[in-house]
């Protein structure tokens, strides 16, 4: 399994990680995770606020930290082999947090929930505009001198707060949206990463789905599916954006790969540091996106792909 650097501290993870956030709280999971390890796959992200189940459910307050004691229980006997991040500072009632009493709480209540005594990558989740980012920082800088963390990450943070965050203390990773379909990092924050040596771990790498090429049809998705939500897989934006899906997967097949896979390889090939994180519930999937490591672009199929799908292409918000 080809390793990848997030950051110049010194952390190595697998090239393509595994987002758990919709996955249910039963076996099938567990051994989804476990069989991810086995195949070499070391980067597993979580976050307190996440819970077990697909759309709504996996927010429910009911729930709340659930998924880190589902990664927690998959991994355990093997922790030494995982690479675990997880993030803070999203509530149900009070908004963004990133106040150090609030910090403090939650790491303690993550490490507890995940079975483990310190975090390799510890996300602000969003930040907090009533939290100087430097105040946050420097509690979580507190907590890797503390040993209860490893690496520090920010989480959908826009350029300016990234570098005052940095100036603080290194960040490792910056996590956010970034797909064929979602390139606005492309603007600032992807060139502010590179410049300070920032690692990229990009979710929703394949569309929340739509770049697998496996929705046909918005009946695809099942009733109470968070993405029916979306404006992308919704009337006229649906049908415009399945069109382009289509010109993908014809490339796809001409390149002897998945649609997927395709459009993984093309994430992995904007950095050295770009580590996507495609969430799944089933082990297949994960073997399938981890072909896309054995995917080679060209300087032309770059260049084919920026014409059939060049930025801002797909229809609706990415929200």
């Amino acid at each position: 399994m080809p390793q990848r650097k997030l950051g110049n501290e010194g952390l190595e993870v697998s090239a393509i990680g595994l987002g758990t956030m919709t996955m249910p709280d039963n076996q099938a999971s567990i051994d989804t995770i476990r069989g991810a390890l086995d195949y070499g796959l070391t980067m597993f992200d979580t976050a307190d606020l996440y819970g077990t189940g697909s759309g709504t459910e996996a927010y429910s307050q009911k729930r709340f930290g659930d998924n880190e004691k589902l990664l927690g229980k998959a991994l355990k006997g093997r922790r030494d082999e995982a690479i675990i991040a997880t993030k803070f500072g999203v509530t149900h009632t009070q908004g963004y947090k990133g106040d150090p009493s609030y910090i403090k709480k939650s790491v303690d209540a993550s490490l507890y929930s995940l079975g483990i005594d310190y975090i390799d990558l510890y996300y602000q989740h969003r930040y907090d505009p009533n939290t100087a980012i430097e105040e946050t920082v420097g509690t979580l800088s507190d907590l890797v001198k503390q040993g209860k963390i490893r690496y520090i990450g920010l989480s959908e943070a826009p350029a300016d707060i990234i570098r005052r965050a940095h100036a603080v203390h290194p960040i490792t990773a910056v996590e956010t949206e970034f797909s064929l379909w979602s390139r606005e990092v492309e603007d600032e924050v992807l060139p502010l990463l590179k410049e300070l040596g920032i690692g990229l771990v990009p979710y929703s790498p394949l569309g929340r789905g739509f770049l697998t090429g496996q929705i046909k049809k918005f009946e695809d998705l099942p009733e109470n599916d968070y993405r029916r939500q979306y404006s992308r897989f919704q009337g006229e934006n649906f049908n415009q954006n399945l069109e382009i899906v289509s010109l993908i997967e014809k490339m796809a097949m001409q390149k002897g790969c998945m649609t997927a896979q395709l459009a993984l390889a093309w994430v992995l090939a904007q950095g050295d540091q770009i580590v996507p994180i495609p969430g799944t519930k089933r082990l297949e999937r994960v073997i399938e996106n981890l072909g896309a490591i054995q995917v080679t672009l060209s300087n032309e199929d770059l260049a084919e792909i920026e014409r059939i799908s060049p930025k801002g292409i797909a229809s609706g918000s990415r929200f």
